[in-house]
């Protein structure tokens, strides 16, 4: 009973899941297309300029606590309140030093509108913590309906303000305020629904648990972010704004699914796994299958994207953006692999090796640099070409523990995930084919849409894949 109970846990905790991702992404994407169609590449290269300085301070702050605390069987108040009071001064602190380094910054990027931007957008670092509770305590009680429905409304507010401001001229600021404003109606309905406020002093004992578990993670976390934001500060230094709004396009479309996976199943898998943690068994079984319909659902998607990318870059945001099509359909066959990556870390963290973890990711960054270092000198081609190679051997590197926790390596992974890629890659060839043969773009994107997704769920059904009744599974009452 209490298996069949996780088991309808998980399934609702998808589901939501799911519809959160789902409505959130779609609605960033047609915001976005509305968006690309009235704001330059410049525009958009400027407002990811900063992007690195506030992810480093997002961790600092203390996100790697929250992880901690959503694992931690025994939960007290005292540690909910003593991560609060933490992630709430540091966020101060980070504000204050970014407040003072933006005139730095705005020069280092010979990018004068960055000064105000970031004295503006670093706000979120006074209010943010304040939600982070909140957040935390429905994640632990498996409720995603609340996030899911609150993320919708303020995606909505956000689209209304950005579209607006963008249409009335504001250009790179209606970037900004729309996302703050977005932010601020998301913490009020936090705070109403939740109804949490510290009711413990900072706690030493608290402190320590959870420093403990997430300063490797912090560690592990800042190497990935610093690591993930090389590209861009290189770009954005080195070459032109527009460059760099283009490969950020590119990146941010073909991340769209991808990460919508990961955040799905991140989300929902880690607390899910959390609570079988002790039964092996078990684990591996649930860990296995997650594994194989995570793949069974975005590997496809990431290759008809890569199929189609050309056609709907034009029909999306028009030939102004022409130029991320290719890097569009390159980065689709590295961001594929990212969900699968997430699966085999959030069991490092279920099983509460944050050590290892922490070892995984300066290992992986160190052959990232080189392999960045002497791609993205030959342009930004070669270097997403780079970006699927250092992809591909993070699997390798990802699985290694994984066989020793659980003894599902990376030979057993792959031999599970080898029918899907190899269909997917199929119906690729099939979709992409397409749209070399007929010359309408309306006709490339619908054919090919409906050409290769026709090819693949019809050969998985021919072969009778396991993965389908699992998807079967999910859909059904």
């Amino acid at each position: 009973m209490a298996e069949q109970s996780l088991k309808q846990k998980t399934k609702k905790g998808l589901y939501w899941k799911f519809a959160e991702q789902f409505a959130t992404y779609g609605m960033q994407f047609v915001i976005g297309i509305v968006l690309a169609r009235l704001l330059s590449p410049s525009d958009y290269g400027i407002i990811a300029l900063p992007v690195v300085f506030y992810s480093v301070a997002y961790i600092l702050a203390g996100s790697s606590f929250a992880t901690a605390i959503i694992r931690k069987p025994d939960l007290k108040e005292e540690d909910i309140s003593t991560a609060f009071y933490y992630s709430t001064a540091v966020g101060i602190v980070f504000y204050i030093l970014l407040f003072i380094a933006s005139p730095w910054i705005a020069d280092f990027y010979n990018a004068p509108v960055l000064k105000p931007l970031i004295r503006v957008s670093a706000l979120v670092f006074l209010y943010e913590p304040i939600g982070t509770p909140q957040s935390i305590i429905l994640q632990r009680r498996l409720d995603f309906k609340t996030p899911a429905i609150i993320r919708v409304v303020c995606n909505i507010v956000s689209g209304i303000i950005g579209i607006t401001m963008a249409y009335y001229g504001y250009g790179v600021w209606s970037l900004t305020i729309s996302s703050m404003l977005s932010g601020i109606v998301g913490l009020c309905f936090m705070l109403y629904v939740v109804r949490w406020y510290p009711k413990t002093g900072w706690s030493k004992e608290s402190f320590r648990y959870l420093w403990g578990f997430g300063n490797k993670l912090m560690v592990s976390s800042l190497l990935n972010t610093v690591y993930n934001n090389i590209a861009p500060i290189v770009i954005g230094k080195y070459y032109s704004t527009a460059d760099l709004g283009v490969y950020n396009r590119a990146y941010n479309y073909a991340k769209i699914p991808s990460e919508n996976a990961t955040g799905v199943l991140q989300s929902v898998t880690f607390p899910v796994l959390s609570k079988i943690q002790e039964d092996e068994a078990a684990l591996a079984q649930n860990y296995r299958r997650i594994l194989k319909a995570s793949a069974f659902v975005i590997f496809p998607v990431m290759m008809l994207l890569a199929a189609l990318a050309h056609p709907l870059i034009i029909i999306m945001i028009t030939k102004k953006w022409e130029s991320c099509v290719v890097l569009l359909q390159i980065i689709c066959f590295s961001v594929m692999w990212y969900p699968i990556h997430a699966i085999n870390l959030n069991l490092l963290q279920v099983k509460g090796r944050s050590d290892w973890f922490m070892k995984l990711e300066i290992i992986k960054k160190v052959y990232g640099v080189i392999i960045l270092g002497v791609t993205l000198p030959f342009g930004l081609i070669v270097f997403c070409l780079g970006s699927v190679l250092s992809s591909f051997i993070s699997l390798v590197v990802n699985t290694h523990y994984t066989g020793r926790l659980i003894h599902l390596g990376f030979l057993m992974q792959l031999k599970d995930l080898a029918p899907t890629f190899f269909l997917s890659l199929m119906t690729f060839v099939i979709s992409w084919s397409l749209t070399q043969i007929i010359s309408n773009i309306w006709l490339q994107l619908v054919l090919g849409g409906i050409a290769g997704s026709v090819f693949y769920f019809g050969v998985a059904w021919l072969l009778k894949m396991n993965q389908l009744s699992d998807i079967k599974y999910l859909f059904s009452r």
